[in-house]
């Protein structure tokens, strides 16, 4: 590959199903690499495996690929890099991170938990940012020896050099200035061997050729602390670009709380993925495009200097509105397909066209389609109170009239027509709609009345307005 190629990726922890900030993170990413004709990478970040599941890891998987989000190497289809799930790659830290601690840039701190949380306490109270005072740092051997009798084990702590500044060009919030002295020296190795985030998803990056990271700007502290850790080791160092946040109703970071749905749950919503992929491209990234996007056609409209620093809001009712406007881009043949898996097995050739016909104005998620098939069966519908009174007002003689115009159809074997109904009840406006339709569907709003009465079986129309009559 050339040394000018653009790698992206995606390193998600398997601890949890996948929202929509992560979401956005590897569309963003996705399409980065895209744009560039390069390269888009998918880790797994499952060292932590008290938190990391299997299941999660493949539920990722089967998430991002419903959404369309294929990427070039990963954990499933290999590469050069691999292999790509961090607990399979031991063998890749232990060596530099004793090359680290071996020349003195980093070392073990004996330290325990409880110790730690008072140094940070005391620091809180005495306003100061917390950070690690370095008690181990100036441990000598004699020290390090009594530590380990005690049968205290280690961290491995990196050990930030006295005076240093990072900076570096934030590719989203700019040119960036942290002080070393308060970052203060850092975890690298857990003391269960295990490397910490800072250490492997630094040297992950830099090893597998990765030149542009986005992630959310929760981890804009961590970057100088890589920085610091790949310039140790000599490992080229990636451009980072940290996201703004998505904040839900009331401003808040995205979460179940204020509105936040898994991709899992979006799915079982019956949201389509172009719907989700389009939302989430105009969240913290600004295009003139207003249109539902394929995602193939996203790569050439998404600009990184277009990315925003403001917070972005994720608002329920705009995903409703791309996954209406995905689905007006849909043809018949391609509505049918997509509704297929929630079509039941009974609806089949002309009534399962004429079904679809009827309801698909009014159809936006895949499953308001259950909203509507008990009206092609002939058991009695569930009549919510205003859909009963609509019925009981009906002007008298009105189901009389409209089964007397139903029974000369059949006699006929003529369709059963709204025109043919009106001139039969006399009614018009929402004296002919309002009644005719409850008793139809149990709703008083819906499909059209004509396409209806084509779709719903004659036998079942006239069971209908047979139980209106009688009340």
């Amino acid at each position: 590959m050339p040394a000018t190629a653009v790698v992206t990726r995606f390193a998600p922890s398997p601890s949890g199903e996948l929202h929509l900030g992560n979401v956005r993170t590897a569309l963003f990413s996705q399409l980065l690499a895209r744009r560039a004709g390069g390269r888009f990478i998918l880790r797994i970040e499952d060292t932590d495996a008290a938190r990391s599941t299997a299941a999660h890891a493949a539920a990722l998987l089967d998430d991002l690929a419903w959404l369309g989000l294929g990427w070039d190497e990963g954990p499933d289809v290999g590469g050069p890099a691999g292999p790509y799930r961090q607990s399979e790659r031991a063998a890749v830290y232990a060596p530099l991170l004793a090359r680290l601690e071996a020349g003195g840039q980093a070392y073990p701190c004996f330290c325990t938990p409880a110790e730690l949380e008072l140094e940070r306490a005391l620091q809180r109270a005495a306003n100061q940012p917390p950070r690690y005072g370095g008690k181990c740092a100036r441990l000598d051997a004699a020290g390090r020896a009594a530590a380990l009798a005690e049968g205290r084990r280690p961290t491995l702590r990196f050990r930030v050099p006295a005076g240093r500044h990072v900076r570096f060009a934030d590719l989203v919030h700019g040119d960036q200035d942290f002080d070393g002295a308060l970052v203060g020296d850092f975890v690298i190795r857990r003391d269960d061997g295990t490397p910490a985030f800072f250490f492997a998803n630094a040297v992950d990056d830099a090893l597998m050729g990765v030149t542009q990271v986005l992630r959310g700007e929760d981890h804009l502290a961590n970057t100088p602390r890589q920085l610091l850790v790949l310039e140790a080791l000599g490992l080229p160092l990636p451009a980072y670009g940290h996201l703004a946040l998505l904040t839900g109703s009331d401003g808040t970071p995205l979460s179940k709380r204020n509105g936040a749905q898994s991709v899992r749950e979006l799915r079982e919503a019956g949201f389509a993925p172009e719907a989700v992929c389009n939302l989430l491209f105009r969240l913290g990234h600004s295009t003139p495009d207003n249109t539902s996007l394929a995602l193939a056609a996203m790569p050439a409209l998404f600009d990184s200097a277009h990315l925003q620093r403001a917070s972005a809001h994720f608002d329920p009712h705009q995903l409703q509105h791309w996954q209406k406007l995905w689905r007006h881009t849909l043809t018949p043949a391609q509505a049918a397909d997509w509704l297929a898996p929630r079509l039941p097995a009974w609806l089949q050739g002309v009534e399962r066209e004429r079904f679809l016909a009827a309801v698909l104005p009014n159809v936006a998620l895949a499953n308001d389609v259950d909203t509507w098939l008990p009206m092609m069966l002939p058991a009695p519908l569930p009549m919510p109170e205003q859909a009963a009174t609509a019925i009981r007002h009906a002007a008298e003689g009105f189901f009389a009239a409209a089964l007397a115009a139903i029974d000369a159809a059949i006699a006929a074997g003529q369709p059963v027509t709204v025109e043919a109904l009106r001139a039969a009840t006399g009614a018009k406006g929402a004296q002919f709609f309002a009644p005719l339709r409850a008793a139809l569907t149990g709703q008083l709003h819906g499909p059209e009345l004509g396409p209806l009465l084509a779709a719903i079986p004659v036998t079942v129309v006239r069971a209908r307005l047979a139980a209106a009559l009688e009340g």
